[in-house]
């Protein structure tokens, strides 16, 4: 048998393996079209990080598998904490803040582990010493898994209610809306699942462009390990508002943003959707009292986009802000002030003549005075076929969906963590418009709930969850967005066929 034979019985091999089973049968006729099968994914990583550095800190993480049909009957999930696995006492420290890379011992008990699909499971955590999870789920647990970071701290910088979907591991990542300013401490965190190091790049671009810093270069990230990077000690230019992009060199990490502000409290800020011509930023609470537009265009030509608000009427174009001119290379900003003006509220970008990619992400403040707080809300991917938010409670919880073309939702709202029974309803969209949406709670609701949005019909819907809670006065908050879970993968439908060995 030559090598070419041996090559193409190992090919066929592998492609029966990947697809799980092969038939025998004959080729289809010249011009019939076979669609690949969608199928749920068999295993999903999430990485969260450290929640706070303060004494005072409770934070509570909540993760949620919703049901999904053909995902089968076995499998797990679990978090735990990311620790470098080493002799039992890491001596790697971040040339950037001179803390620790891992805790120095090896992973123990998981700190969650959810027990069934359909129904949330809750942990918590108090203090500054709390480490950074890293987090897979396999079989039915796999499939539009989601862990929610909550984090109440009292007073101190940052001061508020800190919110964090836990992402999964990625090789580039955009931050608009980042700050090297006086009053904010802002730290990117990397978080490294895998048995290998990682190396991690970081670059900061302000209004004039690209900040000169080589400390940014070359970082390294040690296997099972996070590692949180201050911005500040990346550049000595204090600029109010910074585009960090995050590209890894080798390996995968998670990143997010922690932004904590001295006077206006803080939040995480999670990485803008892919670069696209077109932007929704979904959720802007109707009581904002200030909201602060920032975008970035990555490539070499300028960008100029028109900026409108979705609101519940329909299309609205902030008076004074109708556009917004990016140059290349260079971050952006508008303050839109209280443009939503008590209704609900999501800012649309399109480009007012050629298409150019751009990243964007809101700052948003509510309350007054001294007892002000802050949210960020990153351009996000639309709602697709399903996505998820979890850690939702009977009060203080805002779904928020914006369609740019007429479309109809199915919003789920789960078991409780603690009972209940779920109940779902169905909304239509109009197109233009941003609705928040009367939510269904559980039937006898004990404990927290996951709120499930499908798509059903017509064009692309965008989402936003917001939680609030409210301590001696100052308005905490936090907001996430609702992308595609992309709980299934398109599998191509193939056959065997033996006919190729004979050419």
């Amino acid at each position: 048998m030559n090598r070419t034979t041996v090559s193409l019985i190992a090919g066929t091999a592998a492609l029966a393996a990947v697809t799980g089973f092969a038939t025998l049968s004959s080729p289809e006729p010249a011009g019939t079209a076979r669609t690949a099968a969608e199928l749920p994914v068999e295993r999903t990583s999430l990485l969260c990080p450290s929640p706070s550095t303060s004494d005072i800190a409770e934070t509570s993480y909540t993760s949620f598998t919703p049901v999904t049909k053909d995902a089968g009957g076995g499998g797990k999930a679990e978090l735990q904490a990311a620790v470098a696995e080493s002799d039992g006492k890491s001596k790697s420290k971040s040339k950037s803040t001179g803390k620790d890379k891992g805790k120095g011992k090896k992973a123990g008990k998981p700190v969650l582990e959810p027990q069934e699909p359909g129904k949330p499971a809750t942990g918590d955590t108090s203090g500054g010493d709390a480490p950074a999870l890293v987090g897979t789920a396999e079989g039915k647990f796999a499939p539009g898994w989601t862990v929610q970071e909550t984090t109440e701290v009292a007073a101190g910088s940052g001061r508020g209610l800190q919110g964090v979907n836990c992402s999964a591991p990625d090789t580039e990542f955009w931050f608009p809306g980042a700050s090297t300013a006086a009053d904010r401490t802002d730290y990117v965190h990397l978080t490294n699942p895998d048995d290998s190091a990682a190396v991690v790049d970081i670059k900061l671009y302000g209004k004039d462009g690209a900040l000169d810093s080589t400390l940014g270069e070359g970082i390294t990230v040690a296997p099972h390990s996070s590692d949180p990077i201050l911005l500040s000690t990346l550049t000595e230019e204090k600029q109010e508002n910074l585009t960090v992009h995050v590209n890894v060199r080798s390996g995968r990490v998670g990143a997010a943003v922690q932004a904590l502000d001295g006077k206006l409290g803080g939040d995480w800020l999670a990485a803008s959707t892919d670069p696209s011509g077109s932007l929704v930023l979904p959720g802007i609470p109707k009581d904002a009292t200030a909201v602060r537009l920032v975008a970035f265009a990555p490539g070499e030509s300028d960008a100029d986009l028109k900026v409108q608000l979705a609101s519940p009427s329909g299309l609205i174009t902030p008076a004074g802000n109708e556009t917004l001119h990016v140059k290349a290379g260079m971050t952006a900003s508008a303050d839109l002030g209280d443009v939503t003006r008590g209704e609900a509220g999501s800012l649309v970008l399109t480009p007012t003549d050629t298409s150019v990619p751009v990243v964007a992400a809101l700052r948003v403040v509510r309350g007054k005075g001294d007892d002000q707080e802050t949210a960020f809300i990153p351009a996000t991917r639309p709602v697709g076929t399903r996505a998820t938010v979890a850690d939702n409670s009977a009060k203080g919880t805002t779904l928020s969906l914006t369609a740019t073309r007429g479309a109809t939702v199915k919003v789920t709202a789960s078991a409780g963590s603690e009972g209940g029974e779920a109940v779902s309803k169905t909304f239509t969209l109009k197109a233009g418009t941003t609705q928040n949406v009367e939510a269904p709670t559980p039937t006898g609701l004990k404990g927290t709930y996951a709120l499930t949005v499908e798509h059903v019909s017509g064009g692309p819907v965008y989402g936003a969850r917001t939680l609030a809670a409210t301590e001696e006065g100052v308005p905490g908050f936090t907001i996430q967005t609702l992308p595609d879970d992309r709980g299934m993968v398109a599998v191509p439908d193939a056959d065997e066929d033996l006919s190729v060995l004979q050419k």
